[in-house]
C-alpha cells in the first residue's frame, strides 16, 4: 500500500494531526508492506522527522514493513539527507556543513551523556542561539534532559527520537523530542486517580512541582526554566499526547483535540532567534553590579 504525505507539513496542529492520521491508516491496513510517499510534498519541516521516525519504528514493531519513496523535492531531500533521516532508507549521508541542520537521532533510554552532548552541541552552541550565561545554558540543557528522563521513566519506549532545524528566514530554531509508549493522559490519570482530558493532563504536568514520579525523584515535564525563557524570548512550546494538542505562543495558550490519539508524547520547543537580549538566571544578578 502506498500512502501520500500532504503537500505542506509544518509544526502546527494540522501537521501533527496529518502524521498521526497517517499512522492510524497504516496501522489499520491489512497490508504489511507500506510505502510512504513524499511525491506531493513540497515542504516538510525537518524537525518533524522525529515524529515520522517514531511512528515508523512503532509500526515496524507491529509487523509493518515501511519504506520512504519519491522524495522528489530537491530542498526536502537535501535537508532529510543532511540531518540523517533518509540514511535508513537507502540514501547516502551528506556532510553537515550548514549550521541550519540539527541531526535526526534515535537514543536508547540509557544514553544519558550522549543525549546531553547532543543538546549542548547541536542546539545551545548554534551561533544565532540567544545569548545566555553558562549557568542558564546548563539549566536549559537539564530541562530538556528532563524530557528525555520523563520518556525513560514513563514512556517505556525502545527509543527516544529527536530532530531539529534552524529556519534562518523565519529566525527560529525548533527541537522536537518524541517518545512512544505511555501517554501523559494515562500517566496523570493513573497517578491522580482521576479522569482528566488529554489537554488538562498536559497542563497539569507542565506546572512546576507536579509530577507522577514516585520515590525521591522530582519534577514534572521538566520545562519550568524553559517556559520562563520562552516567555521572555517570544518563542513557542507544543506538547502533543494521546488526543491532546497544547501550545504556548507569545503569551497565549491554545488547546485542541486531535482526530486520532497519539500513542506517546511529542514535545516541540521553538526558540526565537530574532532576539538580541542576553539572558541569565535571577540568582546570577548581583546587587553590587547593578550600577
Amino acid at each position: 500500500m502506498k500512502v501520500h504525505l500532504n503537500a505542506k507539513i509544518i509544526s502546527a496542529y494540522g501537521g501533527y494531526n496529518h502524521i498521526i492520521e497517517l499512522y492510524h491508516r497504516i496501522k489499520n491496513s491489512s497490508d504489511n508492506d507500506i510505502e510512504i510517499s513524499f511525491f506531493k510534498t513540497t515542504w516538510f519541516e525537518a524537525n518533524l522527522a522525529a515524529v515520522l521516525g517514531a511512528i515508523i519504528e512503532l509500526l515496524e514493531s507491529e509487523g509493518k514493513s515501511i519504506s520512504i519513496i519519491e522524495v522528489n523535492n530537491p530542498n526536502t531531500k537535501d535537508i532529510l539527507k543532511r540531518n540523517g533521516f533518509l540514511v535508513d532508507y537507502g540514501e547516502e549521508s551528506i556532510s553537515q556543513r550548514q549550521q541550519t541542520i540539527i541531526s535526526y537521532k534515535k537514543f536508547n533510554p540509557n544514553a544519558d551523556n550522549e543525549f546531553i552532548n547532543y543538546i549542548k552541541n547541536e542546539l545551545l552552541s548554534k551561533p544565532d542561539f540567544p545569548k545566555h550565561s553558562v549557568l542558564l545554558g546548563k539549566r536549559i540543557n537539564e530541562n530538556i534532559f528532563e524530557l528525555y528522563e520523563n520518556a525513560r521513566t514513563h514512556g517505556r519506549c525502545q527509543k527516544i527520537h529527536t530532530c531539529g532545524q534552524y529556519y534562518p528566514n523565519k529566525k527560529r530554531l525548533d527541537i522536537t523530542i518524541v517518545d512512544m509508549g505511555r501517554t501523559i493522559k494515562n500517566n496523570v490519570n493513573e497517578y491522580l486517580k482521576t479522569d482528566m482530558s488529554s489537554s488538562s493532563a498536559i497542563q497539569w504536568a507542565l506546572k512546576y512541582g507536579n509530577t507522577t514520579k514516585t520515590g525521591n525523584i522530582s519534577g514534572g515535564l521538566g520545562l519550568s526554566i524553559i517556559m520562563e525563557f520562552i516567555k521572555l524570548n517570544q518563542g513557542k512550546i507544543q506538547i502533543i499526547s494521546s488526543d491532546g494538542f497544547w501550545e504556548y505562543l507569545r503569551g497565549e495558550t491554545q488547546t485542541n483535540i486531535l482526530s486520532n490519539y497519539f500513542p506517546g508524547t511529542i514535545a516541540n520547543i521553538e526558540f526565537n532567534l530574532d532576539d538580541e537580549k542576553s539572558y541569565k538566571l535571577k540568582k546570577e544578578i548581583s546587587l553590587d553590579n547593578i550600577f
